[in-house]
Formats: C-alpha cells, structure tokens, sequence
C-alpha cells in the first residue's frame, strides 16, 4: 500500500473531533487531532444531553475540520479519503459527522468510509505500537466496556462485556452519590487516596458466575445503600466519603483484574506471543491499570496501553481504521448511514441495556 492521507471525523458522543493521519500500514503518522470538548454545556445536567450534543457537533464539525487542516498544514486537495465514525452511539451526533464526511467527499470527489465507533478503539493499539494480530483488547469506558479478541482489521470476537453500566458511567453516577465533581473517574481516584478500601463490604458483581461478562449497576446501588446508612443532616462525612470511593474503586479493580483473567486464559491458547491492550478514558485509572497489568503478568502477555489522547475519543482512530479497513473492502459511498447499534460481533449475542454515551453494542 503506498503512502495516504486520511481525514478522520468522530462525533459519536460529547467530542466533537477531526484528524489528519499520514501513511501506510506499520508507519503512520498523525499529523493532527483536534478534540473539541462539550463538558461545559453538559455540566449543569448531570451527564450528556443528546440534542444538545448534536446541535454543538453541528456548529462545530466545519470548524473542527479546518483547524485539524491547518494543524496538519494539509488543504483537502491533499486528502486520499474521508473517514467517519458512523456508528454506534448518540444518533444525532453520528448523523451530522456523517453528513459532514459526505458533504467534503462529495465535493472533493474522495472516497468515503464509515467506521464503526469501537473498531477505532480496537485498531488503536496498531496504529501506536503496531500491535500483531490477534491479540486481546478491553475497552473500558465511559459508555462502553467489552473484551474483544482482535483478529484483522474487521474481525472481532467478543468475549464478554458488561450488561448494564459501564464502567466508566458507574464512576460518574457513584461520584455524584458521593458529592464529588465530575468527570467522576478523576474524582473519585483522587479521594479514594485517603480512603480505607476495607471499610465496606461492597460486592464484586458476577465473580461467582462462569465467563467475562461484567456488571456495575449492582456496585452502584450498594454504594447509594451505604451512603444512605451513613448520611446525617443531609451531609457525608470526608473519611466516609473517602472510604466509599476507595471501596468502590477497589470493587472495580477486583472485577476487571479478574475478568481479565479469564479472557486471557481463552486468549492465549491463540497466540505464541500474546499482548492485553486497553482503550477508553477509565484506563487512565492507575489502581485498574495495575490490578490489569498484573494480570497480564500472570499470563506472561505484554500489557499495551495507547497515550491517554488516542485512549479517548478522538478522530485519529477513525482514519487508521479506514486504512486497515482499505485492504478489505470498498468504500461506502454516498449511501453510507448513520446507526446508533452496531455490534463488532455480528455472530454474539447482543449486549444488554443503553449508557449515557450512547447505546451498547
């Protein structure tokens, strides 16, 4: 494959983001990666408002794209190929990405690939370490948290995932339980450093069930359970609230580190050298990251965590899966639609339950 030039475009949540990447297959460059946030306008809501998301994402995708240009010093005369997450997630979002995307490849004449949201993150692993196939992927996120054995570029066999919240979600909604800022996954790292993790029995959600799936609504409603014993005069102690952050944490930990086990030992049967990567915003975590890492250990698997700014949401991910995703099939065209489900796994059962980012997949 000779050398491209690709422009990504992600909108499928509360990231409004473009990119500019350069390269083949094994050397890529990304010359750009503009990720425009919309915490502010979400702030007073406690999580992501769709049609306020959608609006932000229209007004702000052209500009978007042309900062991600002019960072890239690049004009769209100098594009091969226009990329965009068309799926899943929040369907005002991905709609008007895919409209922008359609609206530039039409003008310019290029061709144009839609990308599913989750295979970027899957692929991100090759476009930073250059990752062989097949290895392990676990996305951990705010909207999404699945194990995913990655075989080629459109090959992906789900081990297992979580049937309600996400992780990442759990995080945000036990902060707010607890009356720390958001985002939650920060916060509550931070407070649980003067917390007691032993403090509470808080439970370990589906440990004591066979396979890699995983549920964190349970633990939630524990810690709202708790704090509600705990709470006098409309206030929560700060050692309380420590200690029910650091207990949560720890439950989080104990799940993943354990799952993650499991999905190795199915894993590893596969592969003479195997390698664990992670993606999405709760891998920032360190506590997850060792009780992970740990894991890997065990197993002898090399532990790949991509920088935090391709760990999130982000349009980089998007055209390196366009050009893997070159090598095995056409482009979509002008008939290429928005969708708001769309499983990696077409032969797996369909996962359980809708989060704040977006339905699950």
């Amino acid at each position: 494959m000779t050398s491209l030039t690709i422009l990504g475009i992600e909108s499928s949540c509360d990231d409004t983001a473009a990119a500019v990447l350069r390269g083949q297959i094994g050397d890529t460059q990304v010359l750009s990666s503009v990720v425009l946030g919309q915490t502010e306008l979400h702030a007073n809501f406690g999580g992501v408002v769709p049609e306020i998301a959608a609006r932000a994402h229209a007004e702000k995708l052209d500009l978007c794209v042309l900062q991600a240009l002019n960072e890239a010093h690049v004009s769209l005369d100098n594009i091969d190929a226009v990329a965009v997450t068309a799926g899943p997630g929040l369907i005002g979002g991905v709609v008007s990405g895919v409209m922008c995307a359609k609206g530039i490849a039409l003008a310019q004449g290029l061709p144009l690939y839609g990308i599913n949201h989750l295979a970027g993150h899957a692929l991100t692993p090759r476009l930073t370490d250059n990752v062989p196939y097949p290895y392990l992927m676990l996305l951990v996120s705010g909207g999404h948290c699945q194990f995913l054995i990655v075989a080629g570029p459109d090959q992906f066999q789900r081990l297992g995932g979580t049937i309600d919240d996400a992780p990442g979600e759990a995080f945000d909604k036990v902060a707010r339980l607890i009356s720390l800022p958001q985002p939650g996954g920060p916060a509550i790292e931070e407070r649980a450093k003067q917390g007691d993790p032993r403090r509470f029995k808080l439970p370990r959600p589906l440990l004591d069930r066979d396979g890699c799936d995983m549920s964190f609504s349970g633990l939630k409603t524990a810690v709202l359970r708790q704090r509600d014993s705990l709470v006098q005069e409309s206030t929560l102690a700060a050692q309380d609230q420590a200690d029910l952050a650091a207990g949560f944490q720890a439950a989080v930990v104990d799940v993943l580190a354990e799952k993650t086990r499991r999905a190795l030992e199915l894993y590893v049967q596969l592969t003479d050298t195997p390698s664990i990567c992670v993606a999405g915003g709760v891998a920032a975590n360190m506590a997850i990251r060792s009780g992970l890492e740990t894991s890997a250990a065990e197993f002898g698997a090399d532990f790949i965590a991509p920088p935090l700014a391709l760990c999130t949401d982000n349009a980089a991910m998007i055209a390196y899966a366009a050009l893997e995703q070159m090598t095995t099939r056409d482009p979509d065209g002008m008939g290429l639609s928005a969708r708001p489900r769309w499983p990696l796994d077409q032969t797996a059962p369909a996962m359980l339950g809708s989060g704040k980012k977006g339905a699950k997949a």
